[in-house]
């Protein structure tokens, strides 16, 4: 279906896999923390919308041009999942402690925000995978 690499089809494929997995969130969030406002739902849901646009687009990069080092997209995508989420983290820390501790309970150790870093690291190997499977790589993916 996807024989040519394009830079279009994958932001397209990285935003599709990125809204699915923010409306997810969207959709979930009232039931682990009932009081959460619609602006963080909008958030979240246009936070991984934006991420998937990101990996998306730094599927051209195949080489770090500084470090003169190979950037794969199973280093590439997890990394910037894995860091959006880390900003994410900072602006919404005290929403996010308080729906881990809702689910895992007050003495558990998964009710640290940061773990939504690993989150969007998952979240951006998934999104980098099908951007990369179905719309290339390299600076291919710029001739179309």
């Amino acid at each position: 279906m996807f024989e040519n690499p394009s830079l279009v089809t994958r932001i397209g494929i990285g935003k599709g896999v990125g809204f699915i997995i923010g409306l997810i969130g969207f959709i979930a969030m009232p039931y682990f923390l009932p009081e959460t406002g619609w602006l963080i739902r909008w958030g979240v849901l246009l936070w991984y919308t934006t991420m998937g646009a990101i990996i998306g687009v730094f599927g051209i990069f195949t080489w770090h041009p500084v470090l003169n080092l190979p950037l794969p997209w199973w280093f590439r995508a997890p990394l910037l999942g894995g860091w959006m989420n880390f900003v994410l983290t900072f602006f919404v820390y005290e929403k996010f402690e308080a729906m881990l501790m809702s689910i895992f309970g007050n003495n558990s150790f998964l009710t640290n925000p940061f773990w939504f870093v690993l989150e969007g690291a998952i979240v951006g190997l998934l999104i980098g995978y099908l951007a990369t499977r179905f719309g290339g790589e390299g600076r291919e993916t710029l001739e179309r």
